[in-house]
């Protein structure tokens, strides 16, 4: 596999290879109605009612349950995930910087550990603000 170094995910996703996976934020409820949960619903095969993890090629971190230390806990584990299934590759959208509110200088440094990783991908405004905190 290639390295993604110098890669970044994609504005809009309207199509996935058959080993790439949309992560998206979601709602622990999971209700995708709005933003990338409901692209991530309509197209990539996220479940209505499952907010958390992998669920056909999307893979949901929740975003709307209270402030940035809240989304922690599941982006670790996603970055857990992702080292356990090196043949997928990860397109992790601008989860949390939509609907919840948050910013890129919020939630980028969450994904700090994922900079180096071989299959996930980062927006770019993620990795401008990780590139510039070094």
């Amino acid at each position: 596999m290639e390295k993604n170094i110098g890669r970044t995910t994609p504005d809009f996703i309207t199509s996935l290879a058959e080993n790439e996976i949309f992560v998206f934020g979601s709602n622990l409820a999971g209700f995708h109605g709005g933003g990338a949960a409901s692209v991530a619903h309509h197209k990539f095969g996220a479940v209505w009612g499952q907010g958390v993890g992998l669920q056909g090629q999307s893979y949901a971190i929740p975003t709307m349950q209270g402030g940035v230390e809240t989304i922690r806990p599941y982006v670790d584990e996603f970055i857990v995930f992702s080292r356990q299934h090196p043949e997928l590759t990860f397109l992790v959208t601008r989860i949390g910087c939509g609907i919840a509110g948050f910013t890129d200088e919020d939630i980028a440094p969450l994904f700090k550990e994922a900079l180096g990783a071989d299959n996930i991908i980062l927006p770019a405004t993620f990795i401008d603000v990780l590139t510039f905190e070094n």
